[in-house]
């Protein structure tokens, strides 16, 4: 990508910034009985990341799938350190959102999540694994964005 940042535009659900490696999911993912809060680790069986760790990368996932029991899995997370530090989706997720809501208002730690266009996600889909993004969701300003750093 070279050595200067490409910002993609993006849509605000959780307010915060996150900086990470990235990790892209290849299936939806219930944090609620397919993730290990206190290993931070997938624990699904037959996914694609079965075994990969969420501590601390920034977590790209089209979708959610499951249980609103999610929303607690993760906030543990969250506050454990063990999960993700910004969270980039295709489509909106209430239980998801919540998750990162309560974490912040319960623990004092943001995890900002967005949502991008199509265009954008196969972008980011194209990036090695592990690239680094750093995430910007900040209340007040007009647009929220992923840079590829």
């Amino acid at each position: 990508m070279g050595t200067e940042a490409q910002r993609l535009v993006a849509e605000a659900v959780v307010p915060g910034i996150g900086m990470g490696p990235m990790l892209m999911l290849d299936a939806p993912l219930s944090f609620w009985g397919g993730f290990d809060s206190a290993a931070g680790t997938v624990i699904e069986a037959g996914h694609p990341q079965h075994g990969a760790s969420l501590a601390g990368v920034v977590l790209l996932m089209e979708r959610a799938k499951g249980s609103s029991s999610s929303s607690s899995v993760l906030a543990e997370a969250i506050r454990n350190g063990t999960g993700p530090v910004a969270i980039v989706m295709r489509e909106r997720d209430l239980i998801v959102g919540l998750g990162c809501i309560v974490a912040s208002e319960l623990y004092g730690i943001d995890v900002p999540i967005v949502v991008v266009e199509p265009a954008y996600w196969a972008t980011l889909a194209a990036c090695a694994r592990g690239s680094r993004l750093l995430v910007k969701a900040v209340t007040g300003e007009s647009d929220a964005s992923v840079e590829i750093v």
